[in-house]
């Protein structure tokens, strides 16, 4: 048969097979998923829960809860956790504005810590990656009143506002600049509309006046907000008399101009401030102001204001002084510095270093009045809990042994215990721990031992209750109260029912994890989901979904969301798709696995995914060699394009999108992290960049990348074209105009970029099985 015979015989199948199983809904089958099922209805779309928050006595929370009288709006109902009385706090009908008919949309809310006044999050805006602009208003509980805050700020404006410790001021940011306004409606005891005009309530105070476009106080620019998740940047002192912010001087940093072809007739530019790799950061640095106005005292930090981090900083459990994290500009060497706010003047408590990097501690409690805090360090090869003295001198561990603390969930200073997730058997579950603050008794598992999958917590002040979400791998979540340390449900929020119906009765085949072990030794965890007639005995493609690098982990036990259903779909249709954790993936394998691809990420990274497939095509002969492909979305478009240019002949097809061709191009904070400093180690930055072996392909490549994207830019794929192009490769391109990174924005993105991936992957990666030879 000739080669054209062949072709058109498969172009022929695979047309059968497209009808058979539609892309996109024609005739209703319940059994087999569609474009249109997936990313065009909601049908599958999962039960959000309750929106919660604890109250201050540990056993009690609120919920927002539909409005029982007429539906419009939602009431905020308190709830006991051991019996599960309830009661209406405020509800929907209190919450309508003047004016307006209908009841605020409470986006977020939080308390007063006496509960007296709610601050309400609403018309919120995105900046970024999250909407976290928008409206702030206040409800006085006592006096049934409404308020908005701001004054006469434009709608949208106002962030990360914020109670005094006494509730009666709230903080805010407002065009990077700071603003307490006073909430209280009380002087001296009398109500604000009885006393004279010395009254201060509404009285709104500027504590900063330099904000603009690049001096940034109380927030933060891209960069911090993107890889330190720094966005709330000031800290209300504990007697409620000073706050202390961050300040950012961005006037170093250099645009990058994003271009807009659509929405006007004539094109124009959005500047971003983005620091790319090797260049000038902004400049920060950390004071102290008063509350009601004045001078801020800058803290004394050693390093040039432009080559160090301050990732973190809180009051330090008194009103005097602070912590602050500084890390280098290498980010190797993270000290926890003690600032006095009196003085400014700062002293190291203690120092973390690290041949490749150091992680920023997220999980700093103070306990015991302030003379002890917890600490998390991988200074003996694994991420362990400390607790240590205040002026760094003792630092004892808590929980020993070759396993990792993933995170701390609660300090109960009653009960002297230490709530955290950890998972040592089982690298993609997580489960909660209890340990004592003394450390001296083995930490103790509360999820039960027969639980599988990935757990989290939410655990109360108390340590007595937590609201609790598991989900597995093709399962959704339930989330739940327990009570603790029993585990016992005392009542469910979210099952999702439903959802979990209408996915038992799709087909589906079995879905296998397993580890391998690479011909270099290497251990890798994976996940192979099988077609539902699957037969051992004929040989399917293979499409491995891939992430690869230091940020994010592929192969766990929970339930995927619609990305899920995607893969499954691709079963249905006689593929088999997997995927690999390569070293360097944040697994809870301890320093070693994890800092092993430090100046090597797309070298150690990309052989390490080879070398699992191609132990896998030797151990599985079910898989087709002939038939291999590769897909993943931003680092993991990055690895779709260095496994298709080093491994030319084992991957046949991929799918990369939004992908970073050349790591130059990336921002200082991530890629210096993990590659060092490109004017120190250039070669690093060649070797480990797709672009570099772009010369290589022999596959079919598609490229997908957003023009508007400001995190990963649409410039990379640009310069990946002009490489493909000298190199005389075949590819294709597809962009989506003005759409971010995450490619979603515009009516019909997001299904139409999945049919845009699906139907490529069927025209160059034939579905189905074929019998073994």
């Amino acid at each position: 048969m000739s080669r054209s015979s062949v072709r058109a015989l498969r172009r022929a199948c695979l047309a059968l097979l497209i009808v058979a199983l539609p892309l996109h809904s024609q005739a209703r089958d319940e059994r087999h998923l569609d474009l249109d099922r997936i990313f065009a209805s909601r049908e599958f779309s999962a039960e959000a829960p309750p929106q919660t928050a604890w109250l201050r006595d540990g056993t009690s929370y609120t919920m927002l809860e539909p409005n029982a009288a007429n539906g419009a709006g939602k009431d905020i109902v308190r709830h006991d956790a051991r019996t599960g009385a309830h009661a209406v706090l405020v509800p929907a009908s209190a919450l309508v504005p003047a004016g307006a008919r209908e009841p605020l949309d409470i986006e977020d809310y939080s308390w007063s810590t006496d509960e007296r006044r709610l601050l309400i999050f609403t018309n919120s805006a995105r900046v970024w990656r999250d909407n976290t602009r928008g409206d702030y208003w206040v409800f006085d509980r006592a006096t049934t009143t409404l308020r908005k805050l701001g004054g006469d700020a434009p709608p949208s404006t106002l962030m990360f506002a914020k109670f005094s410790p006494d509730g009666e001021r709230v903080a805010y940011v407002r065009q990077n600049d700071l603003y307490v306004e006073r909430v209280a409606n009380h002087v001296a005891g009398q109500v604000a509309e009885q006393v004279t005009e010395q009254v201060t309530d509404g009285r709104i105070t500027r504590l900063t006046s330099d904000g603009s476009r690049t001096i940034i106080n109380g927030t933060t620019d891209w960069v911090y907000e993107e890889e330190l998740a720094l966005r709330d940047a000031f800290r209300w002192s504990p007697d409620g008399t000073r706050i202390a912010y961050w300040q950012l001087d961005a006037s170093g940093v250099r645009d990058f101009l994003m271009i807009n072809n659509t929405d006007s007739l004539y094109s124009f530019t959005i500047p971003i401030q983005y620091p790319k790799a090797g260049t000038t950061n902004s400049a920060v640095r950390v004071g102290v102001v008063a509350a009601d106005g004045g001078v801020t005292r800058w803290f004394n930090v050693d390093g040039d204001p432009r080559s160090i981090y301050l990732a973190r900083m809180e009051w330090a459990a008194n009103s005097d002084e602070v912590v602050i994290q500084r890390l280098n500009r290498l980010q190797n060497t993270l000290d926890l510095l003690l600032g006095d706010a009196r003085t400014g003047s700062v002293k190291t408590l203690l120092t973390d270093r690290d041949s490749a990097w150091v992680d920023v501690v997220d999980d700093m409690r103070w306990f015991d009045r302030g003379t002890r805090f917890t600490w998390v360090s991988e200074r003996d090869g694994w991420r362990h809990l400390f607790v240590v003295s205040r002026n760094g001198g003792t630092q004892q561990l808590v929980t020993p042994g070759t396993y990792d603390v993933i995170s701390v969930a609660r300090i109960d200073t009653v009960g002297r215990a230490i709530y955290f997730t950890a998972s040592p058997e089982n690298r993609g579950q997580r489960y909660l721990y209890r340990v004592g603050i003394d450390g001296k008794t083995p930490a103790q598992r509360l999820t039960p031992l027969s639980a599988t999958g990935w757990h989290s917590y939410d655990v109360s002040p108390s340590g007595r209750f937590a609201i609790h979400a598991v989900s597995t791998f093709g399962d959704p979540p339930v989330t739940d109260l327990v009570s603790l340390p029993s585990h016992k449900r005392q009542r469910t929020f979210a099952a999702n029912d439903t959802l979990r119906s209408r996915l038992a009765v799709l087909s589906k085949g079995t879905t296998e994890f397993f580890r391998i072990e690479t011909a270099d030794g290497v251990e890798l965890d994976g996940y192979l989901m099988k077609p539902a007639d699957f037969d051992p005995q004929k040989k399917y493609p293979v499409l491995f979904t891939v992430y690869g690098e230091p940020a994010g982990q592929t192969v766990t036990d929970r339930f995927g969301g619609r990305g899920y259903l995607w893969h499954l779909m691709l079963t249905q249709h006689g593929y088999i798709v997997a995927s690999l954790d390569n070293r360097g993936t944040p697994a809870p394998r301890g320093r070693a696995w994890r800092k092993s691809v430090y100046r090597q990420i797309g070298r150690l990274t990309s052989s390490d995914q080879a070398a699992g497939v191609t132990a896998l095509l030797a151990t599985r002969p079910y898989l087709d060699a002939s038939r291999v492909g590769v897909w993943g979305w931003s680092g993991g478009g990055s690895s779709t394009l260095n496994l298709m240019f080093r491994y030319p002949d084992l991957y046949r097809v991929g799918l990369a999108v939004a992908p970073v061709p050349d790591m130059r191009n990336y921002d200082t904070i991530y890629q210096e992290r993990y590659m060092g400093l490109p004017q120190d180690n250039a070669e690093d930055y060649r070797l480990g960049s797709p672009i570099t072996f772009a010369s290589q392909l022999k596959g079919k490549l598609l490229l997908v990348h957003g023009s508007g994207d400001d995190n990963v830019h649409y410039q990379g794929s640009e310069q990946l074209v002009n490489a493909l192009v000298a190199a005389r490769r075949p590819f294709s391109l597809m962009v989506y105009p003005n759409r971010s990174h995450g490619i979603f924005e515009g009516a019909g993105t997001t299904t139409h970029l999945y049919d845009l991936l699906t139907r490529y992957l069927m025209e160059n990666l034939p579905a189905g099985p074929r019998r073994s030879p």
